[in-house]
């Protein structure tokens, strides 16, 4: 069954939503310029909403490990999800023991990773459209024809411009094991949609990985 992340958790609905509906992981932004950023201190208070549950991911952009580490004090993340910062993620694996993933920004064929730099596991998605000041897929697909014959060097999930509507068709269409959506289940930018959340995760565990990368 294909495995979800809700990123850009920032209110106790969007929380609560996610982990009753079966998300396998729940991600915090901590990048002041996104509409979904979240202090540490609220984060720490929406993910003590339960206890256990889904993996808590923290979102990073080019991070120092002293902001990682600002943030590790204040509440326990499970896996550190890093865009940028290429020189420092194997530094980064080691000082802090959690698991690294990767973002990797998709436009050609010769964007596709073909190794893994010692992270655990890759994160693929749209590179950013022009004068963009976030990174990542920003709400935009990529072809995904372009993973036909790709041998992933790590475990991958897919991200970028999903939907309800859409995640079934790019499960089907990559055979993608795990998916990510942001703002794909708001209803208006930064603010989760719980019906959204809930309609996502379901299309998504039903579509299944059997169907070949087209």
């Amino acid at each position: 069954m294909t495995k979800v992340k809700i990123c850009g958790i920032n209110d106790p609905v969007a929380f609560d939503t996610a982990v009753e509906a079966g998300a396998d992981w729940v991600g915090f932004v901590f990048f002041p310029p996104s509409p979904r950023y979240v202090k540490p201190e609220t984060a720490s208070a929406l993910s003590a909403r339960v206890a256990g549950g889904p993996p808590r991911v923290g979102l990073f952009v080019e991070p120092t490990e002293s902001v990682i580490a600002s943030v590790l004090d204040v509440m326990r993340l499970d896996v550190l999800q890093i865009y940028g910062a290429l020189d420092s993620l194997t530094a980064i694996r080691t000082r802090f023991g959690l698991p690294v993933w990767r973002a990797v920004g998709i436009n050609s064929i010769a964007d596709l990773p073909t190794d893994p730099l010692g992270v655990d596991r890759l994160l693929l998605e749209a590179k950013p459209p022009a004068g963009a000041n976030r990174p990542g897929g920003n709400a935009t697909t990529f072809d995904w024809s372009l993973l036909r014959g790709w041998a992933a060097p790590a475990p991958w999930m897919l991200a970028g411009g999903l939907t309800p509507d859409n995640v079934a068709t790019a499960i089907r269409q990559t055979g993608a094991q795990a998916v990510d959506v942001s703002s794909g289940v708001e209803k208006s930018k930064g603010v989760k949609d719980a019906g959204l959340i809930r309609a996502f995760i379901t299309a998504a565990k039903s579509a299944g990985t059997q169907s070949a990368i087209i």
